[in-house]
């Protein structure tokens, strides 16, 4: 498991998200309101300051509903060998554009693993820069969010995304 080093709060016009980094990477990213800075974790200095340039222009860029330039590095090692794979796939998907947790299964090879697929989206330690927003449930419908229905509906507002409401 990642140790978070250092953590820092990247303030956008929606609220502060709070970034998380281990040794290796961003390793977590809060939604506005859901977490606060730890009081153990050191702001980023050295490379993690750089790191957290980079998360911010990220987040930035994407609230803005362009792409982003550049990526911190991001440290998903947490996650089973199944959610990378699934956090993988998810940064393939396009801005503005959605696809449904089954083909997310499809593409990796697990046509019945559409649920799995819900699982690893909902465990994504690192939201909106690993786009889990972007997976739709069937018929084009919302479907959970970590961040809540509310964020999600919010970022595929932004990139223009087709989605239904429930």
């Amino acid at each position: 498991m990642t140790a978070m080093n250092s953590a820092a709060a990247i303030p956008t016009p929606h609220g502060a998200f709070i970034a998380r980094f281990g040794d290796n990477g961003l390793c977590r990213l809060d939604f506005p309101g859901n977490a606060r800075p730890p009081k153990a974790a050191p702001p980023p200095s050295g490379l993690a300051k750089r790191w957290l340039a980079a998360a911010t222009a990220a987040i930035e860029s994407l609230l803005l509903g362009q792409a982003p330039q550049t990526l911190p590095p991001l440290d998903l090692s947490a996650g089973t060998e199944f959610q990378q794979s699934v956090w993988a796939e998810l940064r393939n998907i396009p801005l503005g554009q959605t696809c449904s947790y089954g083909e997310i299964a499809r593409r990796l090879a697990k046509p019945g693993a559409s649920r799995a697929v819900g699982s690893a989206c909902g465990a994504n330690p690192v939201p909106v820069i690993v786009p889990c927003h972007r997976v739709l449930a069937a018929h084009r419908r919302i479907g959970g969010f970590s961040g809540g229905p509310g964020w999600k509906q919010r970022l595929l507002r932004i990139e223009q995304a087709d989605f239904v409401v429930d």
